[in-house]
């Protein structure tokens, strides 16, 4: 299951990723890549530095502090972001995700985009399954989250630039179908409580994704 969370970063907070993103020095992010995907990345990232880490916090905190990320993926760790710049052609092709990062299991990945779509063509991002490739270009400031189990790519930029952190994110829950459980659970809770305040029906749902949490969550 995937989501796209819009609105993740303010027009502020935007406007000031954007900006010390721009400031940053970047390198070949075939520097990143496991030893498979390397064949088909072809993209820039930053360098580490103090005002990459800082970028990062920035995200790290936001994400945080953002309701529908904490209720969808239940962060734990992050286990790794990294910022990325594509341009003049450039791609990453078919390929999924370490299952461990820095000693962290990987259990969901997340795009948080920073620049508008009209500001380059191609870059969307492709998720692949059984069914069908599903293409997504996110607005600025918008995220999307998707198991990291699943096979995806990022078409080619023709033209402009596409920047984007990316990262992967250990949660409490490791099964998927649970974390869906429990978020339906904190959109029932919160439906109900919206409705009609706080009522045996409201309590008797807060009570299951409580105690179900306290089975599910790692030790």
């Amino acid at each position: 299951m995937a989501i796209v969370i819009s609105n993740v970063l303010g027009d502020e907070a935007l406007a000031a990723l954007r900006d010390a993103a721009d400031a940053l020095d970047y390198e070949d992010g075939r520097k990143t890549a496991g030893r498979y995907a390397r064949d088909v990345k072809a993209n820039l990232q930053a360098s580490k530095s103090p005002g990459l880490e800082a970028i990062f916090e920035k995200v790290r905190r936001t994400l945080d502090g953002h309701e529908l990320v904490r209720s969808f993926a239940r962060p734990r760790h992050y286990a790794r972001m990294l910022l990325s710049r594509y341009r003049g052609g450039m791609t990453y092709g078919t390929h999924v995700d370490d299952p461990v990062m820095n000693g962290l299991r990987t259990d969901l990945s997340f795009t948080l985009s920073l620049t508008d779509p009209e500001q380059y063509t191609g870059g969307e991002l492709v998720l692949e399954d059984a069914l069908e490739d599903r293409a997504i270009k996110l607005q600025a400031g918008d995220m999307i989250l998707y198991p990291t189990s699943a096979l995806h790519r990022v078409e080619p930029v023709t033209d402009g630039e596409r920047v984007a952190i990316v990262g992967w994110i250990t949660s409490w829950v490791r099964d998927p179908a649970r974390r869906e459980i429990l978020h339906d659970l904190d959109v029932a809770a919160r439906l109900l409580h919206d409705e009609t305040g706080k009522t045996p029906a409201f309590d008797r749902v807060f009570k299951s994704k409580a105690n179900l949490s306290r089975l599910w969550y790692d030790d």
